[in-house]
């Protein structure tokens, strides 16, 4: 039987991050779902709490479209997430 690893919330802010910056900062939920692997609503509740946290920003495209763009303490969170990834992996714990 394989168990099945769970990634933690910081985990998860950082896959949706990394998905928009991937996506050249600037994306629809369709592209952030895939990249993340969530699902719609657990996207969404994610994607309010970054709004309030100021780690992503909400525009509409020309077609009214919602996007959401990563902002600069979005790509600075990413930048410390990764440091702090490295740390954790040199002691063997995964995050």
């Amino acid at each position: 039987m394989r168990t099945r690893r769970y990634r933690s919330k910081l985990r998860i802010i950082a896959d949706i991050l990394q998905t928009i910056r991937d996506e050249g900062g600037l994306t629809g939920p369709t592209k952030i779902l895939y990249g993340a692997n969530l699902s719609y609503d657990r996207l969404m509740k994610y994607l309010d709490e970054l709004k309030a946290l100021g780690l992503v920003s909400e525009d509409r495209g020309e077609d009214d479209r919602v996007l959401y763009r990563i902002t600069s303490k979005g790509i600075s969170f990413l930048v410390e997430f990764k440091k702090i990834k490295e740390f954790a992996e040199a002691f063997g714990v995964n995050i």
